[in-house]
């Protein structure tokens, strides 16, 4: 019987990668997502090119009682879940606190953490119930440390960092594993969106170095999930090699 992956975000970016990763592993996927042209694109592809099933989850994880509809509507094969990779998340905006914009704010605190309780608390039960499971949280190294301009968004990502935490030790008495992938610059959407599609000022932040790719992202969390059974990997970082930490980036003139 394949395994089933539930990804969120998997209409793009390191979302998309994963998907493709599982798909040619051979597991059956449940994408979620919120561009339903991009969704069926994808599920499509993937279906044709792999022999994957997919079933497409469209809700944006901000939206509770959609998240509570979907998921439980689903056929009873579908909720047999192996690894829910809790992707879906963003950075609105780069402004010092005091100049912060308060839609920002919510779009990131809604999606980054909020989103990710809401799927966790929807799925983890489902897990519970068949006696096993995996959990991955993506965050970042804006998890580990904070940046100038970044207050919210790092602070979410502390929040991702910390309920990872606890989340394996909640749910490590059920047979559950829970690990974080922390990525740092990752050549995505994620520059656009934060500069809300200033395309511009989003090139500009991947010059003068090799930032990684979200196949770089999808290979490692891939990797996580396919540990043996004695080990869990809680916690892994994956950065460019040009990127120390937050501040130290070099670039090349």
């Amino acid at each position: 019987m394949k395994k089933i992956c539930l990804i969120t975000g998997a209409t793009s970016g390191i979302g998309e990668a994963t998907a493709i990763q599982f798909a040619k592993q051979h597991w059956n996927l449940i994408l979620n997502g919120r561009r339903a042209d991009k969704l069926e694109q994808l599920s499509a592809n993937l279906t044709n090119n792999f022999g994957t099933k997919v079933l497409n989850l469209l809700f944006d994880v901000r939206n509770r009682e959609d998240a509570v509809r979907c998921i439980n509507n689903m056929d009873t094969n579908w909720k047999k879940i192996d690894v829910l990779v809790n992707n879906a998340g963003l950075a609105v905006g780069l402004n010092p606190i005091h100049e912060g914009i308060f839609d920002d704010w919510d779009r990131m605190i809604d999606t980054n953490i909020k989103g990710l309780l809401t799927l966790t608390r929807l799925i983890a039960p489902l897990m519970i119930e068949n006696g096993k499971g995996h959990i991955v949280n993506i965050g970042s190294i804006a998890g580990k440390e904070v940046y100038p301009n970044g207050n919210v968004y790092c602070a979410t990502k502390h929040a991702v960092d910390a309920l990872s935490k606890a989340m394996r030790i909640d749910l490590l008495p059920y047979n559950i594993k829970v690990s974080q992938v922390c990525p740092g610059a990752v050549n995505t959407e994620f520059s656009i969106v934060r500069f809300k599609g200033d395309v511009n000022k989003a090139d500009a932040v991947y010059q003068g170095y090799q930032p990684l790719t979200a196949t770089d992202i999808a290979d490692a969390i891939f990797y996580v999930c396919n540990a043996p059974n004695n080990v869990c990997i809680n916690d892994i970082m994956v950065m460019p090699y040009a990127q120390a930490n937050t501040s130290v980036l070099i670039r090349k003139s």
